[in-house]
């Protein structure tokens, strides 16, 4: 099956200062090493780019052929997945969405993502929750969760093209925005897969995060 993959690098990093996909991670953008990820996986077909603007378009795309378009992101993160999802090619059957700022996923997990769609058509990855989650009002605690049935969910998030473009269109319809992906498919009652998630494959979201991942990289993080 055809797979497209959207990388989401649209946002302004208020929380770390600056926008987080363009900090230095070894030498280079975070998001470089997102886009390395996906541009030599062999399954992946196409490659949309969300970036907060079109700038490195045509810079970009001289790098990573498979990219087929680098669009402007929208005014949240739901809204620019949309519109990468709008420039992906209609022959894809898969889409793969995935955090600009997770620079360290692996092309196992990759594969493993959409294998798993391609029988049960939709996937995420997730890695267990270790410690104890409590619901609190104010300063005080409500009571205490099981973590057993609680779960961290990471991206790349993958879906047959078909269904995503549905989720997202009724959200729309409906002037629903969720925290991920996963989230407006669970709203049209689609079933979704969880897979193990890699340790390793966090979000970059404070300057702690960068100076781990280039920790990681610097110990010889076998993707390199």
């Amino acid at each position: 099956m055809k797979v497209a993959a959207i990388i989401v690098a649209a946002g302004k990093g208020q929380r770390f200062g600056a926008p987080k996909q363009f900090a230095l991670l070894a030498g280079r953008p975070v998001v470089d090493w997102t886009i390395k990820a996906f541009a030599e996986h062999p399954q992946i077909n196409e490659l949309i780019i969300v970036l907060p603007d079109e700038s490195q378009a045509e810079e970009i795309k001289t790098r990573w052929p498979k990219i087929k378009a680098v669009v402007k992101g929208g005014r949240q993160r739901q809204d620019s997945v949309s519109l990468g999802l709008e420039a992906v090619s209609l022959e894809m059957e898969i889409v793969l969405v995935h955090d600009g700022v997770r620079p360290l996923v692996t092309a196992e997990l990759i594969s493993r993502i959409i294998e798993t769609v391609e029988k049960e058509g939709a996937a995420v990855p997730a890695v267990p929750i270790e410690d104890t989650v409590k619901i609190v009002n104010g300063d005080f605690i409500i009571r205490t969760l099981n973590r057993e049935r609680l779960i961290r969910v990471q991206t790349p998030q993958g879906f047959r093209k078909s269904l995503l473009e549905r989720a997202f269109h009724q959200a729309k319809k409906d002037g629903y925005y969720g925290p991920d992906e996963a989230s407006l498919i669970e709203r049209i009652g689609g079933r979704i897969k969880i897979i193990p998630g890699e340790t390793k494959n966090i979000k970059i979201t404070t300057p702690e995060d960068l100076k781990l991942a280039e920790v990681w990289i610097n110990e010889g993080w076998h993707r390199l």
